[in-house]
């Protein structure tokens, strides 16, 4: 399946983050990347949707996975069976 609307919300600087934009970008994932540092409102929305305040955060068609590394990403990703497969 391949998903509408990938948003990721990262910290600058964040090694998690810059790891899950690489993944991303090696397997053609097309994302918007949200600073919730320089962006309140991304922010407030990170937090709304996750509970938390760490990142990365990635909201997939409203699937949400929250603080976590390419090594928690791979496993969810396949379990939503979005695309590419990895």
């Amino acid at each position: 399946m391949k998903p509408n609307s990938i948003r990721l919300f990262i910290k600058p600087g964040c090694p998690w983050c810059e790891e899950v934009q690489e993944w991303l970008s090696a397997h053609d994932v097309p994302h918007e990347t949200l600073d919730v540092i320089r962006d309140p409102k991304a922010r407030a929305e990170m937090h709304q949707l996750t509970g938390q305040s760490k990142a990365p955060s990635l909201d997939v068609d409203g699937e949400l996975l929250a603080d976590f590394g390419v090594d928690e990403l791979i496993p969810w990703w396949r379990q939503h069976g979005f695309s590419p497969k990895v």
